[in-house]
């Protein structure tokens, strides 16, 4: 009955530990998020002010060309995705704000140091690096 107790917990710990891996894995944004339109218009000028605040503060763990490859990248335990890719881009522009506003483990929150405004173009920038 001892045996039976223990291999009990054990699977018990088991199905929470992988149950906890896999939730980490999926980044679920709320359905109003969502379906958040941009309203930051992508000019020529705000994509170069968007390239500046990407510099500032992406760069250093997304990389140069979004690719997750920065100079931080490898002490992070995450994915860091690829912003060329075309998984990337089936993200709504309101997922992406979402997601670099509220952060989540090694991705930080950006609420503090970025105005709402900053962020959407952000946003922009993101999506000009494409493959």
């Amino acid at each position: 009955m001892k045996q039976f107790g223990i291999i009990l917990m054990a699977a018990v710990f088991t199905i929470t530990l992988v149950s906890f891996t896999v939730n980490q894995d999926k980044w679920v944004v709320p359905e109003k998020d969502k379906k958040a339109k941009n309203p930051v218009e992508a000019s020529k000028e705000n994509l170069n002010e968007a390239k500046t605040l990407y510099n500032l503060h992406c760069k250093s763990c997304h990389g140069a060309k979004g690719l997750g490859d920065g100079t931080k990248a490898k002490s992070m335990k995450g994915d860091l995705g690829d912003f060329s890719s075309a998984d990337f881009h089936t993200q709504t522009d309101g997922e992406l704000f979402y997601k670099t506003k509220v952060g989540r483990a090694d991705m930080p929150s950006f609420a503090k140091k970025l105005n709402d405004e900053e962020i959407w173009l952000t946003v922009h920038y993101m999506r000009s690096l494409k493959k």
